[in-house]
């Protein structure tokens, strides 16, 4: 490394950004450059699924390659800094490609066993030598952990597989407040696998994320979920403030208090129940056995049925009407009045 590019190095290393300790750079060969809210790059890139990212830069689309950390772009160099406090390591997670998705070294995967062998074990395997080899056992199966090449391969079958390296995503504390400013990176590549996350929007139409909007997309809300699936994550659009909250898989509009449904669906290819739709219809068989739909006339409407449907399908909720409450269970799909126990069914119809 020449010597001007070590004392960018350091310069940034000295001076952090509060509550990061990360810097994405692109350089055009005369100086390194720090790249407008690079949190979107960063995100994307702690998810082992990413391949890379797009990014504007002016009037032009640029191409990130997260593997080789370098874009498509001859005349551009692209470099990601680290600046943590002296004797810290940054946590790294390592990933093996299985017949599925990307897993966790230490995880369950599809095809082997649990393994006891963890990131923690092979970043300090890397660390001795990077360029080496790394061998491990998963029951009575020998793996080989090739670091140069970045590959796993079972010594008994020869089966090889693609292995990353990528840091876990930190920044204000674990958690991201984004603000209405049009982030830098447009669209990702996820083609190995990933996770969509759709809210119910106008029309009772599934609605993915997009980060040119809320500045955070499909991929950057998974990551702040896999921090912390119990927690919630702020954003800003316009003159509105949101909350999307993980636990009860919904988004909150802070300042009238809309409510929304939220949903998480695997994205590895297959599309399973993530192309756009209705939001299912809910209904109670009333007198004389005509269905009707839950409404805000009777307190609780369809969306509010499906939203803590999503949350616990074998769980019961209670409302109440002008005179009455009661006991939906979704495991009997049946409807109780609390005061005279009647019981009537209760459906659920896919649009």
């Amino acid at each position: 490394m020449f010597q001007e590019h070590e004392d960018e190095v350091r310069y940034w290393q000295k001076t952090p950004v509060k509550g990061k300790h990360f810097e994405w750079q692109l350089s055009n060969g005369h100086q390194w450059m720090p790249i407008e809210n690079d949190h979107v790059i960063e995100t994307h890139y702690c998810q082992p699924g990413a391949k890379g990212i797009t990014i504007n830069i002016g009037d032009r689309q640029v191409f990130i390659d997260f593997d080789q950390l370098q874009t498509l772009t001859a005349a551009l160099k692209v470099q990601r800094l680290s600046f943590l406090p002296q004797g810290q390591a940054e946590d790294v997670g390592w990933y093996f490609r299985d017949d599925q998705l990307w897993r966790e070294y230490g995880s369950q995967s599809s095809s082997m066993m649990s393994s006891s062998i963890s990131s923690g074990d092979v970043e300090r395997q890397f660390t001795l030598n990077p360029r080496g080899t790394f061998i491990f056992t998963v029951g009575s199966t020998r793996y080989s952990l090739d670091f140069s090449t970045m590959t796993q391969t079972n010594c008994v079958t020869s089966l090889a597989r693609k292995v990353r390296r990528r840091p876990k995503f930190t920044f204000n504390g674990g958690s991201l407040y984004a603000t209405s400013a049009f982030p830098t990176a447009s669209s990702s590549q996820l083609t190995d696998g990933g996770y969509k996350w759709e809210f119910m929007g106008d029309g009772e139409k599934w609605t993915e994320y997009k980060a040119h909007i809320c500045s955070f997309d499909s991929t950057a809300i998974e990551t702040q979920y896999q921090l912390n699936p119990q927690g919630q994550l702020h954003f800003k659009i316009k003159r509105y403030s949101y909350t999307l909250d993980f636990s009860g898989m919904c988004q909150v509009n802070d300042n009238i208090g809309t409510t929304r449904a939220v949903r998480r669906t695997a994205d590895d290819g297959r599309q399973q129940n993530s192309s756009p739709g209705t939001l299912p219809r809910w209904q109670f068989q009333d007198i004389g056995g005509i269905w009707k739909d839950f409404s805000r006339v009777r307190s609780i409407s369809s969306q509010d049925v499906e939203l803590k449907y999503q949350q616990n399908p074998s769980g019961t909720i209670m409302f109440t009407t002008k005179k009455f409450s009661y006991e939906l269970n979704f495991s009997a799909m049946t409807q109780r009045n609390l005061s005279t126990n009647t019981t009537r069914s209760v459906r659920r119809l896919n649009q």
